[in-house]
């Protein structure tokens, strides 16, 4: 699988993360694959535990990538994952065996506003 290949199966994953469309979101996945969650502590196993783990979360989850980049077997995702109307900034880690992703790492944080400190030498953006 070349590099735009790799890239639209990004997208459809994003995509059908976004319209709530398990099946497809999980397309993308290895069935052996690992799905880290450095900040809870957490490691999923299996796409199909991925897979329900996202089905069963309640929230209203909507997805806007910001961007995508990488190349050969390792992508990243900057995105904004609003939960609830509640948006946190994350960066996935996607990498590929084989033309389907094998591990996922996620990252995520709560917007905050900028220190007092340095308000003089910002720009405020998005």
């Amino acid at each position: 699988m070349d590099d735009q290949a790799k890239l639209a199966a990004l997208r459809r994953h994003w995509d059908a993360s976004d319209a709530n469309d398990f099946e497809v979101e999980h397309d993308i996945y290895q069935d052996d694959a690992v799905l880290d969650y450095p900040q809870s502590g957490e490691r999923i196993h299996g796409r199909r535990n991925i897979q329900e783990s996202r089905a069963v979360q309640p929230s209203k989850k909507r997805f806007a990538v910001r961007r995508m980049i990488g190349s050969g077997d390792l992508w990243v995702t900057e995105l904004v994952l609003t939960y609830d109307g509640v948006p946190s900034y994350v960066v996935s880690i996607m990498e590929f065996r084989e033309g389907l992703v094998a591990h996922e790492t996620q990252y995520f944080g709560d917007r905050f506003d900028p220190g007092r400190s340095r308000a003089h030498l910002v720009e405020r953006v998005g």
